[in-house]
């Protein structure tokens, strides 16, 4: 909403009022969910981003990472038998950095 500009929904100037009471990220997102439903029970539809979806912890997957290699690697750590492939980690480094100049030079 740009200054001098009346707001579209009566109601929004009472959940603007909500937003700035509220004294945490905790009671703002409260606030936030509530904002939503009052607005859809308003008949104002209501849409979330897909990278508000991807945010959702119910959107993320058990297959983001192999617990059992992060064990291994742990123990790996705590016992000193850890070891790191200082070749390998240098040709990834140049190879990214290669990717980001091509992307940058377009």
């Amino acid at each position: 909403m740009k200054i001098g500009q009346k707001p579209e929904l009566p109601g929004a100037l009472a959940q603007a009022g909500l937003a700035k009471q509220a004294k945490s990220p905790a009671v703002a997102a409260e606030g936030a969910a509530k904002d939503a439903v009052a607005k859809s029970a308003a008949g104002v539809p209501v849409t979330v981003s897909m990278a508000a979806r991807a945010l959702s912890p119910s959107s993320r997957t058990t297959g983001d990472f192999d617990a059992s290699k992060v064990k291994s690697v742990r123990t790996a750590i705590e016992k000193g038998e850890f070891s790191v492939d200082a070749e390998a980690v240098a040709d990834r480094m140049l190879s990214n950095a290669q990717e980001i100049l091509s992307r940058s030079r377009g």
